[in-house]
């Protein structure tokens, strides 16, 4: 698909209306599942269509359908129209189906907005997760059109308890990883999970002599995938099942590590430092903010510039 045809955008329009009509977590799982087809498809030797159109790319990339546009619906569904089904643009699980037909356009709005900073990100930016760049961009525009709110969020917020304060992890993204020796805990099995899976993948291709830049894409991303597929239990679970961690952003830094060092030691500070990461990324855009920036997003963007910068 040519990035800047009509059909290309029409296309991500679509895409856009389905990822704000299922809302954002729900489309980021689905999004997950795409992503994880196209690692079976390049572990069998096929092309990088589904990572590159598909998961990654216009039709339902985590900028356009797969995530993006989900949070910019229901900023506006928020903001602008009130008849967000639970009242908060914070709630990316709610389905928008019950608010009307243009918070769904809002969708597709953003999901060719998102598409376009994502390919013109591409056009000068190296060694950059450009993707995760444009996750960051689309929610900063749409809570300043839509709400009224800088990047940080609620000044009176940020006034009582601090900007990287949590009230007790009252205001904190997901409380449920802290405190921080379980979140590093957790982050080091990832690093050496997410690590292991990428020497794993790189081994196999070599010796089934199918190694490429589709199966190296698979090796990044293998765990990214798996872990944004496990947010399903976040989506449908409630209570104790609900509270599953949120490590894609460790998984991949790991998975770059890998390609990057070839040194499993190296994976496990990677995916650390992704926590911590996003940990400072919800303290700084998320707490106290009346709509959802992506701590993970956040981390990936960081980290992946670093990694590189390092390589």
């Amino acid at each position: 698909m040519e990035p800047l045809s009509l059909t290309t955008l029409l296309v991500c329009f679509g895409g856009g209306i389905l990822g704000g009509t299922l809302g954002g977590l729900l489309s980021f799982v689905l999004c997950g599942l795409f992503v994880f087809s196209g690692c079976l498809i390049a572990l069998a030797g096929g092309g990088d269509f589904m990572f590159s159109v598909v998961g990654f790319g216009p039709i339902f990339g985590p900028h356009v359908g797969g995530f993006a546009a989900g949070v910019a619906a229901a900023n506006y569904a928020q903001g602008i129209r009130k008849n967000h089904p639970t009242g908060g643009a914070k709630d990316i699980l709610a389905s928008l189906m019950p608010t009307s037909w243009d918070v769904l356009f809002v969708g597709g709005v953003f999901a060719v907005f998102g598409h376009l900073c994502n390919y013109w990100f591409s056009t000068f930016m190296t060694g950059q997760d450009t993707i995760a760049l444009t996750v960051l961009t689309s929610a900063f525009v749409s809570r300043a059109l839509f709400l009224r709110q800088s990047p940080f969020g609620n000044s009176e917020s940020i006034k009582k308890f601090g900007l990287l304060g949590t009230d007790d992890n009252n205001l904190s993204w997901v409380p449920w990883m802290l405190p921080f020796s379980r979140m590093i805990m957790f982050a080091i099995g990832i690093g050496f999970a997410s690590g292991g899976a990428a020497m794993a993948i790189g081994e196999y291709a070599q010796a089934q002599g199918i190694a490429s830049g589709v199966t190296v894409t698979a090796q990044v991303v293998i765990g990214w995938a798996v872990a944004a597929v496990s947010l399903i239990s976040l989506q449908l679970g409630n209570d104790s099942i609900q509270r599953v961690p949120v490590w894609h952003c460790q998984a991949i830094l790991a998975g770059i590590a890998w390609v990057n060092f070839g040194n499993i030691g190296i994976c496990v500070v990677a995916a650390v430092a992704g926590a911590l990461l996003q940990e400072l990324g919800a303290r700084l855009f998320w707490n106290h903010g009346d709509s959802h920036v992506d701590p993970p997003a956040f981390g990936i963007a960081v980290g992946t510039c670093i990694l590189n910068l390092l390589a």
